[in-house]
């Protein structure tokens, strides 16, 4: 009882994800009805299958077989057979397409959020959220559902034939659908809890495989084969005690369901028999007694089997909805001209927990400096990278970029538009080296690509591979050294000529000839882009107008005129 009230207090969360899969389902609508429509009519034709076969038993007792009957009983299963294979067929193509509309729709909300509210989720939670998760609420809307609505019709027009025969036997079939109906209700939030510690437990178990296999080398490193294994058998059980306890609860409310159905199906055979040994039916009645008992009860046994699986749509639909509720980037509609950019940043401050790594910081840039960005550590360097990338939320002060025409405008999303940026670390993707390159700018021709990768110093690398810029590489650059796979990602920001260029610590896997190398590219860029260096090499402050250290979570601003002449006199 305490169950049961508790799923109805929660009455008001399950119908706001109904809501929201009504909502979804909306471009399927058509497709979805004329499945409904199908399913309706094999339920349909089953009764009159029934009710044809009273007559040929009947016939057949009398001395004749009614020839009618029999061709349309014929009819009747070919039918059946045809609509059941166009309803597979038209299931497959719309479940799949659904499917895809769901987890595009969701991908994009993930890949137009902020990064920092995405990133508090593991992408293995992420991957199962669009894969199972996706694939259970398309197969509830394409599959599920229209299949409770045909159970639910089935059901009516089978009690309504059977009534027309024999009330009593009717009503008595029916005595157990209310009983089932209250079970399946207590059952509902407990069989929803259990559903969502099964997907969390697979959200954690493909979250481990896919973290242990793309730090595999870290793993081999530390040996740790041994723990790793150990660990994933770990995750497995625990996702087998939620997987095998939500099963012990569907199938202990199953076996009683079941149970009680039979012991419905045997007293209407009982009553039949006794009717028929009264002479009170014919074989015929009572060959559609049993047919149309059969009828009712199977589908009032399948919706309470159903209730699990609409219990797994719905918390399928939570996990789906709750990436829904993140906030979207910020774009502006219009954009100043990327032609000279400096930035003036004024009493930022910003912390990923209560306490502040930037507190109240401000600088400016002017148009085509470049500018290095040095501290120990974990101070805040890449932090006030991100801030500037626009890829965090609720950051207090002011971002703002101005060009050469006066023209100003806040850092948004949009803003990336004119920045080319070079992260920390390896970021390549699988696939060609040009295809890697051009993601830069994805119409940049043949020349820009090996443009840029001269500029990176890494045009003569690349020639000397099995198939040039056709060399294929694997997930996160497999196949090239780090230092090559960083002048790909550089050549990837040099082919956007974006007028303002970030480097996140891109040239800490690169020689010293081939790092200095780079930098005079960047300061022989015409016209020369605003460039912000993040870096803890002292080297690179040679070819830099200014220096910008964090420390204590401010901001300490330095000419570099008398760096470059001591280093000149040197």
């Amino acid at each position: 009882m305490h169950k049961f009230i508790h799923f109805l207090k929660d009455w008001k969360n399950q119908s706001k994800y109904m809501m929201w899969l009504i909502r979804y389902s909306k471009p399927y609508i058509p497709r979805i009805l004329f499945l409904l429509i199908l399913d309706v009519a094999t339920s349909l034709i089953g009764v009159w299958m029934a009710i044809i076969s009273k007559d040929i038993i009947d016939s057949a007792t009398s001395g004749g077989i009614v020839k009618q009957a029999v061709f349309y009983y014929i009819i009747a299963i070919f039918a059946s057979l045809l609509i059941s294979a166009m309803t597979g067929l038209i299931s497959i193509v719309v479940n799949e397409k659904f499917t895809f509309g769901i987890r595009k729709q969701v991908y994009e909300k993930i890949i137009r959020s902020h990064w920092m509210d995405v990133m508090k989720y593991h992408t293995g939670d992420l991957l199962t959220r669009l894969t199972s998760d996706a694939g259970n609420v398309a197969d509830g809307i394409v599959n599920i559902i229209p299949t409770i609505i045909r159970l639910v019709v089935e059901l009516l027009v089978t009690f309504f034939t059977l009534f027309y025969y024999q009330p009593m036997l009717a009503v008595f079939a029916m005595v157990m659908a209310p009983i089932v109906a209250v079970i399946c209700f207590v059952l509902g939030r407990k069989l929803k809890s259990l559903q969502l510690k099964v997907q969390e437990s697979e959200s954690n178990y493909r979250s481990f495989i896919q973290e242990s296999l793309s730090n595999l080398l870290v793993v081999k490193s530390f040996t740790n084969e041994e723990y790793v294994t150990d660990r994933l058998v770990q995750l497995r059980n625990e996702r087998f005690y939620w997987v095998f306890k939500k099963n012990r609860v569907n199938i202990a409310s199953s076996t009683l369901m079941t149970l009680s159905f039979n012991l419905g199906y045997i007293g209407a055979f009982v009553f039949g028999a006794f009717q028929l040994s009264k002479n009170a039916i014919t074989y015929g009645m009572m060959s559609i007694f049993l047919t149309l008992v059969n009828r009712i009860q199977v589908p009032v046994m399948s919706l309470a089997q159903y209730v699990p699986k609409i219990v797994s749509i719905l918390a399928s639909a939570e996990r789906i909805m709750e990436l829904q509720n993140i906030n979207l980037e910020e774009k502006s509609s219009e954009h100043i001209t990327a032609s000279n950019i400096g930035i003036d940043i004024s009493d930022l401050t910003f912390g990923y927990t209560e306490e502040a790594v930037l507190d109240n910081v401000s600088v400016s840039i002017k148009p085509g400096e470049i500018v290095a960005i040095v501290g120990r550590s974990g101070i805040g360097k890449t932090t006030l990278i991100r801030l500037i990338m626009s890829f965090m939320s609720n950051v207090e002060g002011n971002i703002v970029f101005q060009n050469e025409y006066g023209e100003r405008e806040s850092a948004n999303a949009g803003t990336r538009e004119f920045i080319a940026y070079v992260p920390q670390g390896n970021t390549l993707f699988s696939g060609s080296i040009r295809e890697n390159v051009r993601m830069g700018r994805l119409d940049a021709t043949e020349d820009e690509i090996v443009a840029a990768l001269k500029m990176a110093a890494g045009y003569e690398f690349v020639c000397n591979l099995p198939k040039g810029l056709d060399t294929e590489i694997g997930e996160r650059g497999h196949g090239l050294s780090e230092g090559q796979a960083q002048r790909i990602a550089i050549a990837r920001a040099f082919i956007r000529k974006a007028p303002f260029l970030i480097l996140d610590e891109a040239t800490s896997s690169l020689d010293e000839k081939t790092e200095l190398s780079v930098l005079k590219g960047i300061q022989n860029l015409h016209p020369r882009p605003t460039c912000l260096i993040v870096t803890h090499r002292r080297s690179v402050l040679a070819y830099c107008d200014r220096e910008i250290c964090i420390e204590n979570k401010k901001i300490v601003d330095s000419d570099l005129e008398g760096y470059h002449a001591k280093a000149a006199a040197y």
